[in-house]
This record gives C-alpha cells, sequence and structure tokens, in this order.
C-alpha cells in the first residue's frame, strides 16, 4: 500500500469511529453533522478516494499493462477521481478543519480530567482588561514541585516590570500566564487557586530568533514583534502584553528609552502586561509610572557555593545578580 492510501485509509477510519459515536453535547452533534453532505458520509468518501489511490498504484503491474489500453483504465480512473473532486474537494477543508477542533477539544476533556484540581476561569464585564490569579502556575510542570504565586493587573496597576537573576524564574512565569490565559479562553480549566478575567488578546514577544534565510536579526525580529504588540493595544481592544528581555539585543542607553517608550505607550492606550528584564536600569520605567507601574523580582540563594532558587515572586527591585557566579560554577574563573 503506498503512502498517500495508507493516509486516507487512516483517516477514513477515524472519521468512520467519530461518526458513530453517540456525542450528547450540541456542540459536539454540531461538529459531527458537518461530516455529512447529500447523504454521504466524510469516512465513506475517504475510503472510496483510498481505493482509487490503491488502484492507481497498481499501474505498474502486469494485468495492468496487459488490460489496461483495452479498458481504458487510465482514463476511467482520471474520471472517477475528476468526480469525486467535483463532489467532495470543496468539503475537504472542512472535514480536516473540524477534525482538528474535534482534536482540540478532547485534548482540552482529557486535560480536564487528568487535572480535577485546577480551576475554571471566571470571566468578569469589564470595558478594560483585567488579570487576577492566585496560586498560578505553568500546566506543563509537576503539580508536586511547581512554585505558585499571585498576579493582579488591571487599569489600576497595568504594568509590572519583572527583575531578576538567570533561572531565577522570569521567562517561566510570563510562559505561565501565557499558557494559563490560552486555556481560560479555550474553556479549559488552569493551573490555579482562584483566576479572574476578562476576555482579551494576547500580545507576546517571548524567544524571539534569527533568522539567516530572511536576513533578520534577532533584534529586528523583536522590534517588528513589539510593532505588532503597540499596533494591537491602538485598536483599543482588552490586550494584555508579555515581554521577555525587552530589546536585550542593543545597548543599554537605547535599551533604556525604547524600553520606556513601548511601556508608555502600550499603558497609554489600556493594555496591560508584564515586562521582564536583567537590565536595572529599567525598573525605573515602573517607578515613572507609579503606582499604575509596579516592580516584582525574583532571586536566587548562594549557599557553600551552590546556587539555589525558590522561585517565589517578591516586590520590589532585585539587588543582586548571578551571573559571575554562573561563570564561576562551570569552571570561568572570572
Amino acid at each position: 500500500m503506498n503512502l498517500p492510501a495508507r493516509d486516507l485509509w487512516w483517516l477514513s477510519e477515524l472519521f468512520g469511529v467519530l461518526e458513530a459515536e453517540d456525542f450528547q453535547s450540541p456542540q459536539l452533534q454540531a461538529v459531527q453533522q458537518k461530516w455529512k453532505k447529500d447523504g454521504t458520509l466524510a469516512s465513506s468518501a475517504l475510503a472510496r478516494l483510498a481505493r482509487m489511490a490503491d488502484c492507481m498504484d497498481a499501474r505498474d503491474s502486469l494485468i495492468f499493462a496487459v488490460a489496461g489500453p483495452f479498458f481504458l483504465l487510465k482514463t476511467q480512473f482520471a474520471f472517477a477521481l475528476e468526480a469525486w473532486h467535483v463532489r467532495h474537494g470543496p468539503t475537504i477543508k472542512d472535514w480536516l478543519l473540524t477534525l482538528g477542533e474535534m482534536e482540540a477539544l478532547f485534548s482540552l476533556g482529557g486535560y480536564a480530567y487528568e487535572h480535577p484540581s485546577d480551576v475554571f476561569p471566571e470571566f468578569v464585564a469589564s470595558s478594560s482588561p483585567l488579570i487576577e490569579a492566585q496560586g498560578l502556575a505553568h500546566p506543563l510542570l509537576p503539580q508536586s514541585s511547581a512554585v505558585r504565586n499571585d498576579i493582579l493587573l488591571g487599569s489600576n496597576q497595568p504594568l509590572q516590570v519583572i527583575s531578576g537573576s538567570n533561572m531565577s524564574g522570569k521567562s517561566t512565569w510570563l510562559r505561565a500566564i501565557g499558557v494559563n490565559l490560552v486555556l481560560a479562553m479555550a474553556g479549559a480549566p488552569v493551573r490555579a487557586g482562584v483566576f479572574r478575567m476578562t476576555t482579551l488578546q494576547i500580545g507576546a514577544s517571548i524567544r524571539t530568533v534569527d533568522s539567516l534565510q530572511e536576513g533578520v536579526s534577532r533584534f529586528y525580529a523583536e522590534i517588528k514583534r513589539l510593532r505588532q504588540i503597540v499596533q494591537l493595544a491602538e485598536q483599543r481592544q482588552r490586550l494584555v502584553f508579555l515581554i521577555d528581555e525587552v530589546l536585550g539585543g542593543t545597548n543599554s542607553h537605547d535599551r533604556q528609552i525604547g524600553a520606556a517608550f513601548i511601556a508608555k505607550a502600550l499603558v497609554e492606550r489600556g493594555a496591560v502586561g508584564l515586562i521582564t528584564t536583567h537590565d536595572l536600569a529599567l525598573t525605573q520605567v515602573a517607578e515613572e509610572l507609579r503606582p499604575r507601574g509596579a516592580n516584582f523580582h525574583f532571586e536566587d540563594q548562594l549557599t557553600d557555593g551552590k546556587l539555589s532558587f525558590d522561585y517565589r515572586l517578591r516586590p520590589g527591585v532585585v539587588t543582586k545578580s548571578n551571573a559571575l557566579d554562573l561563570m564561576r560554577s562551570i569552571g570561568l574563573n572570572v
């Protein structure tokens, strides 16, 4: 069996299983109905296409070589494939999109079943964005070891600048917030004790990378992403921004001016969010916007020459750095 035919048989069997399910949810029933057209099921249509693909794979056989010219088999196959395409071609995209939707719903349901202690978010009505969570943690970290922190972002305090040493948890904290927001808006439970929010859009600049193929540096890729986030804020829709290591690819002078402009532009346009940084000079941005801006930090502990982290979010600016300690720990005697 050739590869296309095998994949088509696999899809046909998958649709057949889902078509036979007795769904009780109106949403799942509506998805299921999209796999029927003019009395033909998607599984049956795909099975017919798979059979034709199998037959086409036999074109190099001796029987096909002898009988094909007499019965015009290639021509008949071409007409059959064209007839199938005319009838079902326009609906293939809908079949696959709804199959993806069903897979996403199953994934969310599986997550909810496997994490019964996670709570469903409470959505509140507000013209400005709001995120309030207690005991928030990253959903992909084991519950037994994940450290939970609280967050409150709203019109009274729309900006938090997170400083901290390397590996202390800044980037993970941003990802934890972003992933939980996505889960919440998808209708899934979140890894938190309490989670309240408005519906909103997410603008994230996390792990931007350069591109040799496109001739784009990391810094240029980042400022393009930041421009997109600012443009979202200009639409005056509820927006949360998550910016990791803001403008880390340029010098400290330009970074401070650029980061201050971006933070103020987003806050002035009604967005809320967090910015992380190693550059302690950038913490002045939150001070300039106080009380609408606030500084928080993660820190490390050096005990007997070994670094450890508690991943606890604390108010204020971090007071120490661990870069030199990390370099010494791997043998760089700086």
